[in-house]
């Protein structure tokens, strides 16, 4: 039996890297075996595509398909065989970041990143996506002062990647969820858990 494929998406400081874990614990606490991965640094490759993405100058072409190389490795090495596997992947970021950043964000041609993104992905798309949604000063609050190049891409920058995550949703909302991560964590973690649960048919 095939497992299932969960992401997380939202801009740094949204809340999806802790959503995701509280979401793990949970799943591993009913007994599901679970895979808790990320992009990029998922793979020793995505974590060298990590470093270099987060403290080098590059165009936005460059960075496009620096990640798409890391989600092919991500796919072959850490996605797929988990699934096949039948065990649940829980992704902190996936395909849709990319279109998020480097399309909305950068302003590199949406079809243009659609399509490396179906290359890079293989097929493997996943079933549930919650975006973490809250406004860009909250997020830049809750981050502090951080100085990778995209926060220093500044709130207008990130204003249009969150635009893009709600685009996202917006055409496939059936696979994408938007759930607001502005008040408390754990009115917001249960949101996320009614919307996993509800995938899972728990």
């Amino acid at each position: 039996m095939r497992g299932v494929f969960i992401t997380f998406e939202g801009i740094d400081g949204s809340g999806k890297t802790t959503m995701l874990e509280c979401v793990a614990l949970k799943l591993q606490s009913l007994g599901f075996r679970v895979v808790v991965t990320r992009e990029p640094g998922g793979t020793e490759l995505g974590r060298a595509v990590r470093d270099l993405v987060l403290t080098c100058e590059m165009s936005p072409m460059a960075e496009l398909f620096l990640y798409a190389a890391d989600r092919a490795e991500h796919v072959a090495r850490v996605i797929r065989p988990a699934l096949e596997a039948g065990l649940i992947v829980l992704s902190d970021r996936y395909a849709d970041a990319t279109l998020a950043y480097q399309g909305y964000g950068r302003g590199l041609p949406l079809g243009m990143v659609r399509e490396v993104n179906r290359w890079a992905t293989d097929g493997v798309m996943p079933e549930l996506t919650i975006v973490l949604d809250c406004e860009v000063a909250e997020a830049r609050r809750r981050k502090g002062w951080l100085t990778d190049r995209f926060e220093r891409g500044g709130e207008d920058f990130l204003a249009r990647v969150r635009q893009g995550y709600l685009e996202i949703a917006h055409e496939e909302p059936e696979r994408v969820r938007v759930i607001s991560s502005s008040g408390p964590k754990d009115v917001t973690a249960e949101l996320v858990w009614t919307t996993v649960a509800s995938a899972l048919n728990l």
